[in-house]
């Protein structure tokens, strides 16, 4: 235990200044978002420029082009919850559920990314883990998606992309990088504990 906690401090001391900064604003955005704040917007597409500096630095262009793909969804999520909440006249955007069907529509298309991608990977790459990396990389994706929407399934998403995170990262002696992921997926607990409150409170939008 020691060792592991030794592990994680040399993390947190050694970190670039770039890299503290990319945690302190994922924290932050995420923390925004459990709160339904619009703020969450303009800080997560500094962190998402951040971490794509980062991962193009480190020549993993493919995780910096997905970070391409998270700006562009936050700027529509951005003007979506403007957009909304001018309509309706509110300063927050309501949640909402999906349907049975676009549940089984979003899972779906997630097992087939997986799938795809993780089996591209297995013949086109030397990817240790493919299809561990591409289900991250896939819902990873479909969480964010769904995060812009206000769908409360998105945090449920979260949770399972963290827990194969957590135990992906722990595998590898990476405790450091399991432990900043542990604290994502308590945050991603709360905001499904706080949007699904927020969802008692406004039942006309269940399916």
């Amino acid at each position: 235990m020691d060792a592991i906690w030794g592990n994680i401090l040399r993390g947190l001391s050694a970190a670039s200044p770039l890299d503290q900064a990319n945690l302190v604003l994922g924290l932050l955005g995420v923390g925004l978002m459990i709160r339904r704040s619009r703020w969450a917007f303009p800080v997560g597409l500094i962190a998402v420029s951040v971490q794509g500096l980062l991962f193009w630095r480190a020549r993993f262009y493919a995780d910096a082009v997905l970070q391409g793909f998270f700006f562009a969804c936050l700027a529509y999520g951005w003007w979506h919850w403007r957009r909304d909440a001018a309509a309706t006249e509110t300063d927050v955007v309501p949640v909402t559920v999906l349907t049975h069907r676009a549940r089984l529509g979003w899972l779906g298309a997630g097992l087939a990314l997986t799938l795809g991608w993780g089996a591209w990977q297995n013949t086109h790459t030397d990817a240790t883990l493919p299809y561990r990396d591409a289900f991250i990389a896939a819902f990873s994706l479909i969480g964010q998606m769904l995060q812009v929407r206000k769908k409360l399934e998105n945090w449920i998403v979260w949770l399972a992309v963290n827990t194969v995170a957590i135990a992906a990262y722990w595998t590898a002696d990476l405790a450091y990088t399991a432990f900043l992921y542990a604290l994502y997926l308590a945050l991603a607990a709360l905001g499904l504990r706080a949007w699904r409150r927020a969802l008692v409170q406004n039942p006309q939008t269940a399916p």
